[in-house]
């Protein structure tokens, strides 16, 4: 008969931690957390200090039924649920689900999924650290308060089904700002200049950019380009300096949640959400051929880089063995003490340096191999070696102008023979003449100006997105991924070719969000609360302290709203489009994408339309309206009315006001008006309407 009880959170660890235990041992799953606040209700009792209510879970009954008979025949019960805050938290909870003795029941944890750090647990069984909870009650009380007091307010006001959340609602006004600074980005022009020069006895020219005189000079537009251009002609050209050096590119520190998901969007184009999907398979455990199931990988959300001295120690004598001594690192590789890394995680590592991933690529799937192989790659440069290269940069002068040219080849790869990013997979400038000396002399073949204009910023992905939410510090690494596959699915924010675009509704919740709860969307507001819960986790602040300080200011937000609101008349606005089932004026609504057309005759008339909001401007192409439109995705763009026959598109809002300069039509970027055709580059400032 078994005598003790572990208990895990997935039923995918089972087997393998049952086979590091023997025969003794007994191991269930919770399948996650037991209690949870109440669905139907807010579940915190206000007038009792913030109490909060928990329940039994729907659908848990008869596994907690299951798991109390097994807890009643141990001798100890060793709680190993996951080694973070919301870990800690399900272990608290099933001790009081339990219904056993309290003295009998451990919390056991691990960083791996092998047999020495399951064993090693066991020796150093504790006790619950409730700090720990306390931090994970406070974000599920704050966040449930946030998300059941302000989402009636944007049922009421907008449609029923929409959410608000402390964080996701930080993360749509981040999408939104930057949408708002594209949209009214101006483009400036610039040019730039190389040259091509000969060298006596070399067949290849020796391409150089322009560098300005003694300063950098920017060239603005075409009639600076052709004034330099005539002065640069009939001036003698020289070598004035060749001068050589070294530098060093130093390994990347090895993976925490935030960079394994941005290089897996960036090198494998994987989602958020998939990258998490398969680095938990990869952390519980995979059945690999003659082993028997293995866990991978070390735990998945992590924001440390830090890496156990027994895996250090493997990796150099792996390194050593395999690539040779000078590939070693000198000394360890650890990130930034500065802000609170969560509790003594180690980096996402691979559990064994030796396991590598072609020797069990057929017990993988497809993705499952591959973002084993960039975890796997990335830890073992993180243990070697800068590269090095050897760099050469040349300064010819012409008159009193400068041209420079710059090259660099690699000397020792270092721990690029096991690990490139992709900016490393770019060129790595021009191979140079290795007689190239001061004082030579060049002759000019020819000048190549070119055009540029300034480029907006770039639209969030999926990993500039995360990258964003660590520096401003919102959120964890739990968090990012549900983050962002909230707004996705409640199509707040649209994803096409891994660039994210607010929709319409997404515009509408900002904007409420920004009018009515300032704080609740400001990016430091949620980035000290971040702070708070960490003290929390500490120990160095109350829970109830900060609960405390957050619900009356949020009562506040949320009674003004509601009497503002109540002044706003919600009713649907009627139109002059005619429903040709039964003959009534359609009405606007909002669905899940954004407005649509209906009947009012509803349930007995069930039409419905896209809606086209008409803006006012003849088409440019075919004079008839320009309308409002989206994307399949939920994306915002101006096309005629007249489509398929007329093909006018703009992703800006044409104004019915044409370029003075040029005739094209013209568009809105905030309070310009920019001409549509790039090269124009007609640009004049709207008076704001009285």
């Amino acid at each position: 008969m078994a005598k003790y009880l572990v208990i895990v959170e997935s039923p995918a660890k089972v087997k393998t931690i049952k086979k590091f235990l023997g025969s003794n041992y007994e191991v269930e799953a919770s399948n996650g957390h037991v209690r949870d606040l109440p669905k139907s209700q807010l579940g915190i009792d206000i007038e009792n200090d913030y109490e909060p209510k928990y329940i039994t879970i729907r659908g848990k009954g008869e596994l907690l039924a299951k798991l109390r008979k097994s807890a009643k025949k141990a001798d100890k019960i060793y709680l190993a649920t996951d080694p973070d805050r919301e870990g800690e938290a399900i272990s608290w909870h099933l001790t009081k689900a339990l219904k056993t003795e309290e003295d009998k029941m451990y919390r056991i944890s691990f960083n791996e999924i092998t047999k020495s750090a399951v064993k090693a647990s066991i020796k150093q069984a504790r006790d619950i650290d409730m700090n720990l909870v306390d931090a994970q009650q406070t974000r599920r009380i704050v966040d449930r308060m946030v998300g059941y007091t302000i989402s009636p307010i944007l049922w009421a006001k907008v449609k029923r089904g929409l959410s608000a959340g402390r964080v996701q609602s930080v993360a749509l006004r981040i999408i939104a700002d930057r949408e708002e600074e594209i949209n009214s980005f101006i483009p400036e022009e610039y040019w730039s200049l190389e040259g091509d020069f000969h060298l006596k006895g070399e067949k290849k020219p020796l391409t150089a950019k322009f560098y300005g005189t003694d300063k950098k000079i920017v060239i603005r537009n075409k009639e600076e380009m052709d004034e330099l251009l005539e002065e640069l002609k009939n001036v003698s050209y020289e070598i004035t300096e060749v001068k050589k050096g070294e530098r060093m590119k130093n390994a990347p520190l090895p993976f925490t949640t935030s960079t394994l998901q941005q290089e897996a969007a960036k090198t494998l184009n994987f989602s958020t959400q998939k990258t998490m999907r398969l680095a938990q398979q990869l952390y519980e455990g995979i059945d690999i051929k003659g082993n028997g199931t293995v866990g991978l990988i070390t735990y998945l959300r992590t924001d440390s880089t830090r890496i156990s001295e027994e895996a250090d120690a493997a990796a150099r004598e792996y390194i050593q063995e395999e690539y040779g001594e000078e590939y070693v690192m000198a000394a360890p590789k650890s990130g930034s003490k500065d802000k609170k890394i969560q509790d003594a995680h180690e980096a996402i590592r691979p559990t064994d340096i030796r396991r590598l991933p072609l020797l069990i690529k057929e017990s993988l799937s497809r993705d499952q191999y591959r973002l084993y192989q960039l975890i796997w790659k990335r830890f073992a440069a993180s243990r070697m070696s800068p590269a090095r290269y050897e760099t050469t940069s040349v300064k010819i002068s012409g008159g009193k102008y400068r041209f420079t040219v710059s090259a660099s080849k690699i000397k020792f790869d270092g721990f690029m023979s096991v690990y490139t990013q992709e900016e490393d997979k770019k060129k790595e400038g021009n191979l140079l003449s290795k007689t190239l000396e001061k004082g030579m002399t060049l002759t000019l073949k020819e000048l190549l100006p070119e055009q540029h204009f300034t480029q907006p910023p770039a639209h969030y992905t999926e990993a500039s997105l995360v990258k964003t939410l660590e520096e401003l510090g919102i959120g964890r690494p739990s968090t990012y991924a549900p983050t962002i596959t909230t707004i996705l699915s409640r199509h707040y924010v649209s994803k096409e070719n891994k660039n994210l675009y607010i929709t319409e509704l997404g515009e509408v919740v900002n904007n409420i969000m920004k009018q009515a709860f300032a704080s609740i969307v400001d990016v430091n507001f949620t980035a000290t609360m971040e702070g708070l819960l960490d003290c929390v986790a500490e120990g160095t602040v109350q829970w109830k302290t900060v609960v405390r300080n957050f619900y009356p200011d949020l009562k506040k937000d949320v009674d003004a709203a509601q009497e503002e609101l109540e002044k706003v008349d919600i009713a649907d606005e009627v139109t002059d489009v005619i429903c040709e089932n039964c003959g009534r004026n359609m009405v606007i609504k909002y669905g899940p994408h954004g407005r649509f057309l209906a009947c009012p005759g509803f349930p007995e008339c069930r039409n419905t339309k896209p809606y086209y909001e008409k803006i006012g401007v003849a088409c440019p192409q075919c004079g008839k309206e320009v309308v409002m439109k989206k994307t399949k995705k939920g994306r915002r763009y101006y096309g005629c009315e007249n489509n398929p026959e007329c093909d006018f598109m703009s992703w800006q809002k044409p104004s019915a006001k044409k370029c003075p300069k040029c005739g094209n039509y013209m568009v809105e970027k905030g309070n310009k008006l920019v001409c549509s055709q790039e090269n124009c580059g007609y640009v004049e400032t709207v008076s704001e309407k009285k």
